[in-house]
């Protein structure tokens, strides 16, 4: 997808202060057994569409106003997915600023999810 000008300078500004991992990363933190909610932030219709097994699904258009309802404890390790990154690095610092201090952005986000062999529903 080509992104527009705005959109990219808004994600690279949340991306140089937010943490990131990528699709290795994340599945060696599963592997590992590492606690953390995964954290689907799609609209409806992408999540209707498919999204990982036992991700929760909080889109970017209410996560704020529902994650201190959904996740109390703000050093809860979230781990953040859109469609390829951008979305999500977008939530990972408006939850920062909510002062939730451990939210992670997936970079490749569901395409790197869809390819990464973790199990999908």
């Amino acid at each position: 997808m080509q992104h527009n000008p705005g959109f990219l300078n808004l994600v690279n500004d949340a991306k140089s202060r937010v943490k990131e991992i990528d699709i290795e990363g994340y599945k060696k933190m599963v592997a590992a057994g590492d606690p953390h909610i995964l954290v689907d932030t799609r609209e409806d219709r992408e999540w209707d569409s498919g999204h990982v097994a036992g991700a929760v699904h909080m889109s970017r258009g209410i996560i704020e106003r529902d994650i201190e309802t959904k996740v109390a404890d703000k050093e809860t390790k979230l781990v953040l997915y859109c469609g390829g990154g951008f979305r999500s690095a977008l939530v990972a610092d408006n939850l920062q600023k909510m002062g939730y201090t451990n939210a992670i952005s997936l970079d490749g986000g569901w395409r790197a999810l869809k390819e990464s062999g973790l199990p999908l529903e």
